[in-house]
């Protein structure tokens, strides 16, 4: 799968708990640190649903757009929802082009979406996106292993980013955590 840079994206589910977190940075270019506070978590179809994108902003607009549709369309299943959106993402020319990656979480299921086809469900219940993903990923698989009895989804989910933060150059400590 192709990395995108300038984000990270953890969600968790833990405890009866689901948890999103997403650092605000938003990078121009390779060099440029253009904004500090951006919202790249947010709640869909009546806050049932978080989503979270790695990616070309307006890339990522379209997208959330587009599942917020399915979601309607499917009468809020996400996993239908899901596989709708990676199916005309994959085989639509102008889709196609788009750069940018989803994950999306009820209370029941945690997905990643990408534009080449994949609805990938997690065997642990974390996954996590972007530049600083795979620090996040590691963080959260460690504190949810070694401390999950003493911590929440929220507080793995922020404690994850921020550990992410202190590593990759792509990802700040302004985060936002959603939760369900």
């Amino acid at each position: 799968m192709t990395q995108f840079h300038a984000t990270t994206i953890f969600a968790i589910m833990h405890k009866g708990k689901c948890a999103m977190a997403g650092d605000g940075q938003v990078t121009f270019g390779n060099a440029v640190v253009m904004k500090h506070t951006a919202r790249k978590v947010r709640k869909l179809f009546n806050g049932k649903v978080l989503a979270g994108f790695a990616g070309s902003v307006a890339d990522a607009f379209t997208l959330f757009e587009m599942f917020e549709g399915k979601l309607e369309e499917f009468n809020g299943h996400l996993q239908r929802a899901a596989v709708e959106l990676a199916k005309e993402w994959r085989s639509d020319k102008v889709l196609r082009r788009l750069e940018a990656m989803l994950i999306v979480m009820n209370e029941k299921h945690l997905l990643l979406i990408s534009g080449t086809g994949e609805v990938i469900e997690p065997d642990d219940g974390i996954l996590a996106i972007g530049s600083g993903g795979n620090y996040a990923l590691s963080a959260g698989r460690a504190l949810k292993r070694f401390a999950g009895d003493h911590m929440s989804a929220k507080e793995i989910a922020e404690s994850s980013l921020k550990i992410a933060g202190e590593i990759c150059v792509y990802t700040n400590e302004n985060i936002i955590v959603e939760e369900l």
